[in-house]
């Protein structure tokens, strides 16, 4: 099933999306979508993402900005603020001079309910769903491992998220997903999350050892290789198979 928020007429709703992409109200009532905002599908607690969980991603930028003793044999982990979450075709918004701003296609884990020390044979007994993000990122502000990409990723509106969350038995095979990014149609990013370097259950395990997760916390797992610089006026579509596609106009900061 597909879970959506939504807001109409100044309130807040939770809605189903059918297959068709028809969206209806908790009380089954079909929603004119041209009337309605997206809103992020969840709201979490905390937004934990991942870095260089792909190894084709973690090669390309080898060659551009990481230390070469930099090696990811455990999960590289990061914080993402709530304030950056952005809903479907909600405006990710550029700062001024900068270099290098660039998308980052990430299928979004949902947890379903609290728990620590979670094994990893355990795992998918504490996930809710799955959902589309995507990890806008200023590569200006990355510098070196030493130092969290706080300003690189954490700005308003920088975490782009839904349209809607698929429920976990709706995916038979999370670690086998096609992910892709289109810019203005042009296909940039491609990338399977059979590709990762630490599969779910494996990052679920790490985090719990010294952290709770808690129910509706969002766990971003990183991206393939494919990274281009986007510019305001581009629009930007991610799609991962089985959930559906996120896009989100780039716009100049006024």
């Amino acid at each position: 099933m597909r879970h959506a928020r939504f807001m109409l007429d100044g309130r807040i709703y939770q809605g189903i999306v059918s297959e068709d992409g028809v969206v209806h109200d908790s009380r089954g009532k079909r929603v004119d979508q041209a009337a309605m905002t997206w809103l992020p599908p969840v709201v979490p607690t905390k937004i934990i993402g991942l870095a260089l969980n792909f190894a084709d991603h973690a090669q390309e930028l080898n060659k551009v900005d990481l230390p070469k003793e930099m090696n990811p044999t455990v999960p590289v982990l990061f914080f993402k603020p709530l304030t950056s979450l952005n809903g479907h075709l909600g405006s990710v918004v550029a700062p001024p001079k900068i270099d290098y701003m660039h998308y980052e296609a990430e299928l979004a884990v949902v947890i379903g309910r609290q728990g620590r020390r979670i094994r990893a044979g355990d795992a998918y007994d504490y996930v809710r769903g799955y959902t589309i993000a995507n990890d806008v990122t200023i590569r200006d502000f990355v510098q070196n491992m030493y130092r969290p990409p706080v300003k690189a990723k954490c700005w308003d509106s920088f975490t782009p998220l839904g349209p809607w969350m698929v429920d976990r038995d709706d995916i038979a095979d999370p670690d086998n997903l096609d992910l892709r990014t289109y810019v203005n149609d042009e296909l940039r990013q491609q990338g399977n999350t059979s590709n990762f370097i630490h599969d779910i259950p494996a990052i679920i395990e790490y985090i719990s050892e010294f952290m709770t997760l808690e129910e509706n916390d969002l766990l971003l797992t990183g991206t393939p290789e494919g990274l281009s610089h986007i510019y305001p006026g581009d629009l930007v579509r991610v799609e991962i198979d089985g959930i559906g596609a996120l896009e989100n106009p780039i716009i100049a900061e006024e």
